[in-house]
Order: structure tokens, then sequence, then C-alpha cells
């Protein structure tokens, strides 16, 4: 990563912002109870990005606001550190609404927001919700961006939604509330989390594509070194039997994406759980053919078995990542209901 030593180039918020982030959680949280939204928006963006700041850098802030700092070493402006900070001197609700305005689209309401969402992602989330409540959001977006919204929908969808906005009356402030708040915590909240990547959800994806034997080497090797990051990579870490956070319209995407024989491959090592998730996605006869090709192949080396499995992995992320399907944290789901 590049370090910043140019002292020169730097804007003052820019130096605010390392100042900041250089200051213990007592004087920090003074200086946030002392100013306003938008100073702590601006602020707050540029600590996200500040990446990493030399001592030297650093110690010339410290003069210049006529302070002192002993054994300044580097510091680190990222989303997270900014969020840590700020967790701690404000409620949570205004925390999150502050660094989703940071890492989602830019826009000043949530509709201008969406705006600036590309539409097929927004059509593949919306085309799963009450056409109702799609009518209403494609009234409040540009109808440039709403259009091309609507064209992206299965065309039965697309009329449903049409005949909805034709019989619409005035919609209550409450009603728009509350789907503005679900499009916040839902929607957006998720979108962020997807450009949100620090190293160790990197090294988790490297080692999800690893064969068994390998990743239990590496992980092996990591946990006598540093086991808090092993631990964290094994939580983020994507796997087969993750796939039981997809629903069913998810596993059948995925079911026409692959190979039979990867599948069978892939199941002859999986848990009855995933192996029954997908035997029920299936129509009877072809889950009585798959299981047959199974029966059929015998013993299977866990190496072949690994590979097919990463193989499918590949490509449920592949398809998430189009907007194809949605693969859920296992947390629940929330549905814009009213």
């Amino acid at each position: 990563m590049r370090v910043r030593t140019d002292y020169r180039a730097l804007s003052g918020i820019e130096k605010a912002a390392m100042f900041m982030l250089s200051l213990d959680e007592q004087h920090a949280t003074v200086l946030f109870e002392n100013m306003g939204d938008e100073e702590i928006r601006e602020l707050s963006q540029s600590m996200a990005n500040l990446g990493t700041i030399s001592s030297e850098v650093v110690e010339k802030i410290y003069v210049e606001f006529a302070e002192q700092i002993s054994a300044a070493g580097s510091i680190i402006g990222s989303p997270e550190s900014t969020e840590r900070l700020l967790a701690k001197v404000m409620e949570e609700d205004r925390v999150t609404q502050i660094m989703e305005e940071m890492r989602g689209p830019s826009g000043r309401t949530m509709w201008d927001k969406l705006a600036n969402v590309n539409e097929q992602v927004l059509a593949n989330y919306l085309k799963n919700e009450y056409p109702q409540t799609v009518a209403v959001i494609l009234t409040k977006i540009r109808s440039d961006h709403a259009a091309r919204v609507l064209s992206s929908f299965p065309e039965s969808f697309s009329l449903e939604v049409v005949n909805r906005m034709l019989r619409m009356d005035a919609v209550q402030k409450e009603v728009v509330d509350d789907i503005e708040r679900t499009l916040r915590t839902e929607f957006m909240s998720n979108l962020a989390r997807t450009n949100r990547r620090d190293s160790h959800e990197v090294m988790a994806e490297i080692f999800g594509g690893l064969d068994r034997a390998t990743e239990n080497q590496f992980m092996t090797m990591l946990e006598e070194r540093n086991r808090e990051a092993a631990e964290k990579i094994r939580q983020l870490m994507f796997t087969f039997e993750d796939l039981a956070n997809i629903d069913p319209a998810g596993i059948q995407a995925i079911l026409r994406a692959v190979d039979n024989d990867k599948l069978s491959i892939a199941l002859k090592g999986a848990s009855e759980a995933i192996t029954g998730l997908f035997f029920e996605n299936m129509s009877q006869r072809a889950a009585k053919i798959l299981k047959e090709d199974m029966a059929a192949m015998g013993p299977v080396r866990m190496r072949d078995v690994d590979e097919a499995q990463v193989e499918i992995v590949t490509v449920a992320k592949d398809l998430a990542d189009k907007g194809e399907i949605i693969i859920s944290d296992g947390g629940g789901e929330d549905e814009l209901v009213y």
C-alpha cells in the first residue's frame, strides 16, 4: 500500500481527518459532539479515503495544530476505522446512516441513490418484491431509470407493475417512509457490503478455491501464528455447505448453470441437508436419474469432490455478482411489506 508523504499536497479537510484519526476516544468525542451532520459527513468521507499516512506527515499536522505528538506511528484511514470511531461517539442509527451514504451510491435521498444503482442490479432485487411496492418505488425515481428497470423485469411482472402504477392513488407518507427505511437497511446496506473488502475477505476467497487438504494445511499454519486472523477468515469463507443460504429459485438457477457430472461428484461428499436441497429443487425424474448416476459411479476421490464443489461455489458467486441469485448471510430475511 502506498504511503502518503507529501504534506504540501494535503487539503485542509484531509489534515483534519488525519488529526481526528490520531486522537484518543475522549478528545475525538468532544470534537464530534460539537460538529454538525454535514461536517461529520465530510470529515468521515475524508477519513475513510486517507489510506496510510507517514509518521512525518502526522508530526507536521500536530505542529500545525500547535499540539505535541510523541512516538507517532503511521495511521490508516479506512471505512472500518472510521466506523469504529464514530460508533464510540454517537448513536448506532446515525453511524449507519453516515457510513451508508459514504459507501453506497451517491445521492442526497434514497431515491437519488437508487437512480445511481445499475438497472439490472435493482431489477433483480425488486423482482422478488410485491408489485405494489415496486410500483411505488418506480414512481419515486427518475423516469428514464424506471423505464430501464421496468424493461429488465420478466414480461408478466412488468405488466403487473404497470397496472399497479396506473391504478395508484396518493401514497401515504408513512408507507413511503417504511419502503425507504427497508431499502436503506436491506438493499443499500447489502450493496455497500459488496464494495467493502479487506484483506481477510480476499484471503477467504483464495482459501475457498483450495482443495480441502491444502486449505486445512494453510489454516493450521495460520492458526499457529495468528489465531484471530485464521478465525476471521474461516467465518468469511463461503463453502459448498453455505449453499443452504440460497433460496429455491437460486438453487434452480445454479442447477441450470452447472454440469450434471460435476454436480454428481460434488454431492457425493456433501451433507444430507445440501444433497436434499438440490434434489428438492429438481423434478422427480431428474432427481431419480442423478441419484442413479451417483450410485453407479462408486467411490470418488476426495480431491475430485473438492474440485467439483469449488467449481459449483464459483458458479454461485458469479450468479450472485450478476444479481441473478441472492446469497443471504443466514440471519433471516426482510421483506418490503405494507
